[in-house]
């Protein structure tokens, strides 16, 4: 299993934000450090809370800061920019980074975002669709390119304006061929998405805010769309994201993970819940569709989505989920705000260095954590 990180990020209003691009920095060059696999940052145009207007941008300071750890954004949300644009800014990158690149995409859910771009009212997951189409024909074309598809809002062709022989009218193709490794995230229950994900050889990353008991949903349509293709489903392919506190000590773990007021995990899912309530996205939460909204508290989230504890607990509740899931190739880890930077990046290290090689040792001697029963889990998300 690898180590993955992923930052949104969330610090609290009122930080400077240059020493939060700052800290977001550090904390992806430790990560590199540490041997994790690879680093997701978030993108919003219009939350000081999530401060990365453009993830690319942002993860392009970084080439040169680390050695090994693959960049990705996460997600370049793809109805704001002309595809045009990102696949040719997505193609220079993964030159820049020489293939150290993981292109995330969404459609960009932010509602102020959209609002801020005029396209508020407009569907944006078909933009999105229609968008992804074109990237992927731009990199999989020749010049002039002519990609118009059936109901697209998008025409991409330099025909009028070709000339080879000067360079004008040719679009860069990615380093990596044919193409970036293309992950999206998954957030809702027995997601529609991840059947198209499957379809079309996209890698599905579960976020860390889903209730445990919904991720075998994700696989299981992910092998719905491998199979429409006839392609064999990897759960190599399969990230699945967590909120995660290591300590030296479990009652230090139990305070900073959960129970202080200033704690970076409950200013995390207090955000979040505001968020994900007002945007009518409650669902992820539940443990059933139809529990009321008012049972979601902060408290709630907490308990059911912080993974928190010394090193043996917290290796113990990666393989339960290991075990619950069926599987999968990625364990991905959520990043915080650094209130206590000690800590915060202790955490970090106890993960990489005494989680991970214990995981991983059980794993490949079988030994695994017995699982408790999923009690109302749906036919549909069954292994």
């Amino acid at each position: 299993m690898e180590l993955g990180y992923f930052t949104m990020p969330v610090h609290p209003l009122g930080r400077d934000y240059a020493r939060t691009l700052d800290e977001d920095r550090e904390v992806i060059m430790l990560a590199d450090q540490l041997g994790f696999h690879d680093a997701f940052v978030g993108e919003h145009l219009t939350d000081r809370v999530e401060g990365i207007t453009n993830s690319m941008m942002f993860l392009a300071t970084l080439i040169h800061a680390t050695s090994s750890i693959k960049l990705a954004t996460g997600t370049t949300n793809l109805s704001q920019m002309h595809p045009t644009l990102i696949a040719s800014h997505a193609a220079m990158f993964d030159h820049l980074a020489k293939g150290r690149f993981i292109f995330g995409v969404s459609p960009g859910a932010l509602a102020s975002d959209a609002e801020a771009l005029e396209i508020l009212d407009e569907d944006r997951n078909k933009i999105f669709a229609d968008a992804i189409d074109v990237i992927l024909a731009i990199w999989e074309r020749d010049p002039p390119y002519d990609i118009e598809f059936p109901g697209s809002r998008y025409k991409v062709s330099t025909a009028k304006t070709l000339r080879p022989e000067t360079g004008t009218g040719i679009m860069l193709k990615p380093y990596q061929s044919p193409r970036p490794e293309v992950v999206g995230t998954v957030v809702a229950p027995h997601s529609k998405g991840v059947i198209a994900m499957g379809e079309r050889d996209f890698h599905p990353l579960s976020a860390n805010f889903l209730l445990e008991r919904w991720l075998p949903s994700h696989w299981t349509n992910y092998c719905e769309g491998k199979a429409r293709v006839n392609k064999p489903a990897d759960r190599a392919d399969w990230r699945i994201a967590r909120t995660i506190f290591v300590a030296d000590d479990d009652t230090v773990a139990e305070a900073y993970g959960v129970n202080d007021s200033a704690s970076p995990y409950r200013f995390y899912y207090q955000n979040l819940r505001h968020k994900l309530v007002r945007s009518g996205r409650i669902a992820a939460f539940k443990e059933q569709p139809e529990q009321a909204d008012d049972e979601i508290t902060v408290d709630y989230l907490l308990d059911r989505l912080v993974v928190r504890g010394s090193v043996n607990k917290v290796v113990d509740d990666i393989l339960r989920l290991h075990q619950l899931t069926g599987g999968f190739g990625e364990i991905v880890y959520a990043g915080m705000d650094l209130v206590d930077p000690e800590l915060g990046l202790r955490s970090m290290e106890l993960m990489a260095n005494e989680v991970m090689p214990r995981v991983n040792a059980a794993i490949a001697n079988g030994k695994l954590v017995k699982s408790p029963p999923v009690i109302g889990l749906p036919a549909a998300a069954s292994l």
